[in-house]
C-alpha cells in the first residue's frame, strides 16, 4: 500500500490538496468509479501542481463499454463533459473530462492494473524523487511546469537526463 492508496493525506496537505480532497469526497467521485480501482495521480498529490493543474483519476477496467457507460452515467451531465477513446502508448485507453467545483477532472481508464500504468509510475518515481532531493529540487520542477513544460520533461530537465523523458524517468529509478 503507498500513500497514494487513499485520498486521506490530501486531507493535511497543501491548500490545493485540501480542497481537491474536500471536491472529490463530497462529489462521491471515487464512489461512484469503484469498480475501476481509482488512484488520484499527476502534479495536485505531489504538490508541484500550478494553476492550470487538472485531477488526473486512473483507473483500470476490464469490459471497455460497461466503463463508459458508467462514466457516462455519472458523468455526462457535468459541465464540459467530453468523452474519447484513443490508443496510449499501445494501450486502448478511455479519456473523460469535465469541470467539477473550479477543477478540471480528467479519467483515464485503460485494461491494466492502475498500479502498472505509466502514470501512475512515474508518479510514484517522481514522488520520490521530491523526497530525496529537497526543496530546491522541488522548487526547479515547479518553476519548469510555470514555464510552460510538462511533469515528466521538468523532471529530466532537472536531473539532466537526454532522451524521452517519460521512457528515461522510468528507467532513472531502475538505475538512479
Amino acid at each position: 500500500m503507498t500513500i497514494f492508496d487513499d485520498l486521506t493525506y490530501l486531507r493535511t496537505g497543501t491548500e490545493k490538496q485540501q480542497e481537491a480532497h474536500r471536491v472529490l469526497t463530497e462529489s462521491g467521485l471515487f464512489e461512484k468509479l469503484h469498480d475501476y480501482t481509482p488512484i488520484l495521480a499527476g502534479t495536485i498529490p505531489l504538490a508541484i501542481d500550478i494553476d492550470t493543474s487538472d485531477l488526473d483519476i486512473l483507473c483500470c477496467w476490464t469490459n471497455k463499454h460497461r466503463f463508459v457507460d458508467s462514466v457516462i452515467h455519472h458523468f455526462s451531465d457535468e459541465h464540459q463533459f467530453t468523452l474519447q477513446e484513443k490508443i496510449i502508448g499501445g494501450q486502448e485507453t478511455v479519456l473523460a473530462g469535465f469541470t467539477l467545483n473550479g477543477f478540471q477532472i480528467e479519467i483515464f481508464g485503460q485494461n491494466r492494473p492502475v498500479k502498472a500504468q505509466e502514470a501512475y509510475r512515474h508518479m510514484v518515481i517522481e514522488h520520490e524523487l521530491l523526497n530525496s532531493h529537497g526543496k530546491d529540487f522541488r522548487e526547479a520542477v515547479i518553476a519548469l511546469k510555470k514555464a510552460g513544460i510538462k511533469t515528466e520533461p521538468a523532471f529530466a530537465q532537472v536531473l539532466g537526463l537526454q532522451g524521452d523523458p517519460y521512457l528515461q524517468l522510468l528507467h532513472y529509478k531502475a538505475n538512479p
